[in-house]
């Protein structure tokens, strides 16, 4: 394996050495910082979506629309900032999709219509999806100069970011106005971009060798061509049956609850905080496994333990193992859309982040709704196995995916088949 990620300079135990890790270990606390912004400026926003619903006197109906924003923004940007991180560089684009997402998070509290809303939610919408693709691709480069798997370790920070925004919001949301709320959240974006920006800048990554001239080196991610892009595209869908699985049980796991099982409102609504948590908790763990496991071995039991706890949770008699069941699930999708994401990145750099976040963006878009028709023509809880059979799906893929590589990636243990 060539050692694609040691500095041409610093000898082991040399100074420089120390130097390279100092400056590594700063670049991934900034990096996290950005990770947390992430998932707690878009939960300070989706609390405050009653309000602003009321705010601009819009149906059930024009506000679903408005919210489509918010996609359509993410999806078209994702694409473009793949090659903006190639022109510009993965970490300033990290830093200005950061500033745009705080600046706009305090418009949608500025408008009156459904129609206004929708406009200004583009802009959100093209800021949240900069920053992903932008913020991933870094990590990429960061666990290859690492060499450790640490990529579950910054989607944790997303979903701690989450649950702190999410549950500051339900605290001020009955004494704050949405526009004092969205407002003082830019404000706090802002100083955190202003913190982390410098530090993500300041510190670079140990220069790289000339892979080309290594004679044990994996080719470039260009040489493979067609290989590379259906691998990426592989990748892409892991991704989206992840996130089908996210967005079917935010909108769809407290109804499920309430409307089949019976359960008081406050435990229904409690479900899905039991899977973010189990999802936040599975992630801080990631690293670990998958050093200890590998990659596939990740995605495989990842995929089933989610596949089991879905059927749980969607087809248990009783509430309390409904939400054990949820719990499970968590636990099994935790980290398999980091590793999608880090193994894409890792093929095909920001272009590969850029393709498995929109796929997995679209599957938390594909979500919500087929599971709405699936209810109609069926029952809501054979809706919800259509999760399980994904997420068994994403670790079949998984395999199928390794078995197609017939490299394996630095930061993966030997320990995969």
């Amino acid at each position: 394996m060539p050692l694609l990620n040691k500095s041409r300079t610093a000898a082991p135990g040399s100074h420089g050495e120390d130097l390279a890790r100092h400056s590594l270990n700063r670049l991934r606390t900034a990096l996290t910082l950005f990770f947390a912004l992430d998932g707690f400026l878009f939960a300070g926003w989706v609390v405050r979506i009653p309000a602003i619903k009321e705010q601009t006197g819009a149906s059930a109906s024009a506000l679903g629309m408005a919210l489509l924003g918010v996609s359509a923004g993410a999806v078209v940007t994702m694409t473009l900032t793949g090659r903006l991180c190639g022109r510009f560089g993965t970490r300033p684009v990290t830093v200005v999709a950061g500033a745009l997402m705080s600046l706009s998070i305090a418009l949608p509290a500025q408008t009156h219509s459904a129609l206004a809303l929708g406009l200004v939610l583009l802009a959100f919408g093209a800021a949240y999806g900069g920053i992903n693709v932008a913020m991933n691709s870094v990590a990429v480069e960061l666990v290859a100069a690492l060499r450790r798997p640490v990529m579950p370790s910054f989607h944790a920070a997303f979903s701690l970011g989450g649950m702190i925004g999410a549950g500051i919001g339900g605290l001020v949301a009955a004494g704050l106005s949405p526009a004092a709320h969205l407002l003082s959240l830019t404000v706090i974006g802002l100083l955190i971009t202003a913190v982390a920006g410098p530090m993500l800048l300041r510190h670079r990554l140990p220069a790289l060798p000339d892979v080309a001239t290594s004679p044990t080196a994996t080719p470039a991610p260009a040489a493979r061509g067609s290989r590379t892009r259906r691998l990426v595209v592989l990748f892409g869908v892991i991704a989206l049956c992840t996130a089908y699985g996210e967005g079917a049980l935010a909108d769809w796991g407290a109804l499920h609850l309430e409307q089949d099982l019976h359960a008081h409102p406050g435990i229904a609504a409690a479900g899905y905080a039991l899977f973010a948590l189990a999802m936040t908790v599975g992630r801080l763990t990631g690293t670990t496994l998958l050093e200890r496991l590998g990659q596939t071995r990740v995605l495989a039991a990842g995929g089933a333990t989610a596949a089991a706890g879905m059927l749980i949770g969607a087809l248990a008699p009783t509430t309390w193992l409904a939400l054990a069941g949820f719990a499970v699930t968590g636990l099994g999708l935790a980290n398999i859309f980091p590793v999608a994401v880090g193994r894409a990145g890792a093929l095909a750099g920001p272009s590969g982040v850029a393709t498995a976040s929109t796929l997995g963006y679209g599957g938390m878009l594909l979500g919500p709704p087929a599971i709405g028709f699936l209810a109609d023509w069926f029952s809501l809880p054979v809706a919800l196995t259509t999760v399980a059979g994904l997420a068994a799906a994403a670790g079949v893929i998984g395999c199928a995916a390794r078995a197609s590589t017939r490299h394996r990636h630095p930061s993966e243990p030997s320990r995969t088949h």
